[in-house]
């Protein structure tokens, strides 16, 4: 357990240590100090409140009517200030959590979009599921977390400190088996408190994995309910409510199943809790009795003694009363450190097996010796070499799974499993357009001027793309913020997609069957109009039917894992088939 505990705050270090020598340091470290700072006033303000105790329960014992008033005015402006730390105490604590949040989220969103680690991670099918929800609630949750727990801690060891000498002088001595024992009740508090934490450990300890798995499953759930939402036509077409539903039942069922898990496992700590905390109001009292009948204390400093017994107890018993946060705050910590691996692990994945070089301006792009392959390792693609000149037109054919989208993947900087050596034109702009294009939520001129900003091209040029790929019905709505892939048909989509190569006006430009949701007509004269007004640039297009060869002056046809022929002018030298 030892090692386990070990390993957890290295990689618990490894995550806070960044924020702390960031440049976020200085000022976030300054707040920090003044939190730490208002918590021992806390402490030292409880110190006070406990001496308060002995002398209002003499006041009353000894019916000191001018002592109890004094007391009860003493006891007001305590209470004022101590109200007024722990308000500011709890703002500055949220100050402080915002400021890290901020950090972090910022930096896990840089670390998946590096590398195009967003795009690894769905390729990857290893299980590290869902990373919206790691960055979106998980950070925050390990900050909140930490500090919450980090101050509770510091509280409860100088509140052990403070209140343990306390406690020690007020104890006195009893004796057992006719041996004195000093400090008898600071002894009673610290074993109540070890055989306390022993026993709620050993019952608690399978939460921190029914935490973690809780999170994954309501995570998961989640996420098949957007999928509903974002493919809404697609399901109500062919009338897959029922298997929907279904699914929704398989994934909830998991939430349930775990919950019940949770609750199980919960309930037994709060049984334990609960009694623990019961005999803790009273044990004291039943310690310190012998004391007070034999008339060593008076009532105060009887209760002066259970006040400080209690501070002690609490504080040893931090473990005990913080197991559920402790358990959650772990899990969290893990479904974050696995995420931090997987990062890392996809930012050199593939690294230097494919080489991407820079050749002169107006070049052709050279492709020497690619290999391609899947996850799993079967081979896509072997030993592949040959040159796609400027303005040329080429188009790729082949059965489904070939290769052939994944070569675009390759040469779009996408695909980690390959190899071999890629030459590009040196300042030369590559567009490629998938087959389901992507559409922000957005305003429809942001839209069609992804991933540039509208300002760049200005309305006029804007409203003649749109009104060029048959789209003139949206050009008064040009100011609508909308989901615009639930709006348009997925031949309008694909129509704004042709948009933006004619706004982009690319040097090289990739259609992975771009055009497949349109009808021959509309197919041909999307193609006439990108010839026509991007005379320059070359146009590689994945497509089966046959009529668009006609657009095209090239062919290369993969079959069987290989490159079978190809026309002449691709300087094509032959990839070894499967």
């Amino acid at each position: 357990m030892f090692a386990t505990t070990k390993v957890f705050l290295r990689d618990f270090w490894a995550l806070t240590e960044p924020y702390w020598k960031s440049e976020e340091r200085w000022r976030s470290g300054a707040l920090l100090v003044v939190i730490v700072g208002m918590q021992l006033g806390l402490v030292g303000i409880n110190v006070i409140f406990n001496e308060w105790y002995k002398n209002f329960y003499n006041a009353l014992q000894s019916k000191d009517f001018a002592a109890f008033t004094r007391l009860i005015m003493w006891f007001s402006g305590i209470a004022a200030v101590y109200i007024v730390v722990g308000v500011y105490q709890n703002y500055l604590q949220q100050m402080l959590q915002i400021r890290w949040r901020r950090w972090l989220t910022e930096r896990y969103i840089a670390r998946w979009m590096e590398h195009r680690a967003y795009y690894r991670l769905q390729i990857a099918g290893d299980g590290t599921d869902n990373p919206d929800q790691r960055i979106a609630e998980d950070v925050n949750s390990y900050i909140s977390s930490s500090l919450s727990l980090a101050l509770g801690l510091l509280n409860a060891v100088v509140t052990l400190v403070s209140f343990a000498a306390i406690l020690w002088g007020l104890s006195g001595s009893i004796d057992v088996a006719g041996i004195g024992v000093p400090g008898y009740m600071l002894w009673a508090a610290l074993l109540y408190a070890i055989v306390g934490t022993w026993l709620m450990n050993r019952i608690g300890r399978p939460l921190i994995r029914l935490n973690f798995m809780q999170q994954r499953y309501e995570a998961n759930f989640r996420y098949s309910l957007v999928r509903l939402r974002e493919n809404a036509e697609g399901v109500a077409l062919y009338g897959g409510e029922s298997q929907e539903a279904r699914g929704f039942g398989h994934r909830f069922a998991d939430v349930v199943a775990n919950w019940w898990a949770i609750m199980r496992r919960t309930k037994r700590m709060n049984w334990f809790a609960s009694g623990y905390g019961q005999i803790a109001i009273i044990f004291p009292f039943v310690v310190g009795a012998p004391r007070y009948f034999t008339g060593a204390i008076q009532l105060g400093g009887l209760m002066q003694t259970v006040s400080a017994f209690g501070h002690v107890q609490n504080a040893l018993s931090w473990f005990v009363n913080a197991y559920s946060g402790i358990a959650d705050w772990k899990a969290t910590v893990d479904r974050l450190t696995s995420f931090e691996r997987k990062l890392e692990e996809l930012a050199t994945l593939g690294q230097g097996e494919l080489v991407r070089t820079e050749g002169p301006a107006g070049s052709a792009i050279k492709i020497a010796g690619l290999g391609l392959s899947i996850p799993n390792g079967r081979e896509l693609l072997r030993d592949l070499s040959l040159e796609l000149r400027p303005g040329s037109r080429t188009l790729v054919t082949g059965p489904s799974g070939s290769g052939k989208s994944t070569l675009f993947r390759a040469l779009g900087g996408l695909w980690p499993y390959a190899k071999g050596a890629l030459t590009f034109p040196a300042g030369e702009r590559l567009l490629f357009l998938p087959q389901k294009p992507y559409l922000p939520i957005a305003t429809l001129r942001a839209t069609i001027a992804y991933p540039d900003a509208p300002e760049v091209y200005g309305d006029q040029k804007i409203l003649a793309a749109l009104a060029d790929c048959g789209l003139e019905q949206f050009a008064a709505r040009l100011d609508e913020d909308q989901n615009w892939a639930q709006i348009m048909s997925p031949g309008e989509q694909q129509r704004l997609a042709v948009a933006r190569a004619l706004l982009v006006a690319p040097r090289w430009l990739f259609l992975d069957e771009a055009t497949s949701a349109l009808d021959e007509a509309a197919e041909a004269e999307l193609y006439k109009l990108l010839v026509a007004r991007l005379p320059a640039t070359a146009i590689v297009s994945i497509a089966h039917k046959p009529a668009l060869a006609a657009f095209h002056d090239r062919s290369l046809v993969f079959v069987g894992g290989g490159v079978l022929k190809s026309a002449p002018g691709l300087d094509l030298q032959p990839a070894a088939a499967r």
